[in-house]
């Protein structure tokens, strides 16, 4: 496995879009490309108060709720970055406030990260911050402004959007692709195409403009993702299952489940968590491998990130009684990454109120 991943550093862009990342798989949307940020001491969540407001209808449910809000205040940019990322893609609308004055952070990521939160939870009284990100000095935080308010109804921006992906500059052009994809801007199919096909585009712009095209749901791009299902690089296809989770055919499906078979771990768990976008389970034994089997041992620190985030992600998806089980050990794991994405697990909405 470990020769598998050493492409990694060379191959991150498949995976990347404007932030460094933190782990190997496609844990969150939003990452920054050729960055470094130095990794933090593994500290456990602080017992921060939850706002009057949250909902916690179990201690799970607020246990994940105190992850989040320590993720929002930790100092790691893309800590920050990923716990924004969780609110979004969760819903947790009541958090939002926090997330609009990360709209001035220090950090770039954490910017990109939260306008593209506002757009998603469309939360139009942040829209006058929003605003205030077309002058900001990063070109990539400028595009992520003009997504969120294409999301608060302002489609004009759309085409800043389009005309983004033809930038010069690799990690625009990638980002430009990304948000089109998240836009789900059918129009854009010709632009993501020439993306995908120019010869001045460098990887991390193809296998995004590949991923949004299946985000689009153009069905011909299916040839392209099984192709990234045959690298002899795990994160590659890594991506590609993310892909096939985008695209969402039957026959993305049965590419799926044809990677359960894969000989590394971390390409079985992802083709299980895409697999639970289908309400498809058959990945749960791979899930409950890693702790019956124990498949950490032996691994280092960053190996065993990868694998816990990645069995974290799956159990959210799958969300059988026998996996979210597992949920409360993960809240409590060393690492702040995977216990972001348990997070992420318990308040998807798929868990059936698990217990400690």
């Amino acid at each position: 496995m470990k020769d598998e991943f050493t492409g990694f550093k060379a191959h991150r862009h498949a995976q990347a879009r404007y932030a460094c990342r933190l782990l190997l798989v496609a844990l969150f949307s939003v990452f920054f490309v050729g960055c470094e940020v130095p990794q933090q001491p593994m500290t456990a969540p602080q017992a921060e108060e939850l706002p009057p407001e949250a909902d916690v209808s179990n201690d799970l449910t607020a246990q994940a709720y105190r992850v989040l809000l320590s993720g929002l205040t930790d100092e790691n940019p893309m800590i920050r970055a990923n716990a924004i990322e969780v609110v979004a893609e969760t819903g947790q609308v009541k958090l939002v406030p926090k997330i609009q004055r990360l709209l001035g952070d220090e950090f770039a990521p954490v910017r990109f990260a939260a306008a593209l939160a506002i757009g998603d939870l469309e939360y139009s009284f942040g829209s006058s911050l929003v605003r205030q990100l077309f002058k900001d000095p990063d070109s990539n935080v400028k595009i992520a402004a003009c997504y969120a308010m294409v999301r608060l109804g302002s489609k004009k921006y759309q085409e800043v959007l389009r005309r983004a992906i033809a930038s010069t500059d690799q990690t625009v052009r990638a980002n430009a692709a990304f948000l089109l994809g998240k836009s789900h801007d059918k129009d854009a199919l010709k632009l993501l195409y020439w993306a995908m096909r120019d010869h001045d585009s460098q990887d991390k712009v193809i296998y995004q403009a590949a991923e949004s095209i299946a985000m689009v749901g153009d069905e011909r791009i299916y040839p392209k993702l099984w192709t990234m299902l045959l690298s002899v690089y795990a994160d590659v296809r890594v991506t590609g299952i993310k892909c096939m989770g985008a695209l969402g055919t039957r026959d993305a499906k049965n590419a799926l489940l044809s990677m359960l078979d894969d000989k590394v771990v971390e390409v079985r768990l992802a083709a299980a968590e895409q697999l639970g976008r289908f309400n498809d389970t058959s990945g749960e034994a791979e899930v409950l491998d890693v702790f019956r089997k124990k498949l950490t041992a032996g691994m280092d620190a960053a190996g065993c990130e990868r694998v816990y985030v990645l069995t974290a992600l799956a159990i959210g998806r799958i969300g059988t009684p026998e996996l979210t089980a597992f949920l409360p050990r993960l809240l409590e794991n060393e690492s702040k990454a995977v216990r972001i994405a348990a997070a992420k697990a318990v308040l998807q909405g798929k868990i059936p109120n698990p217990t400690r």
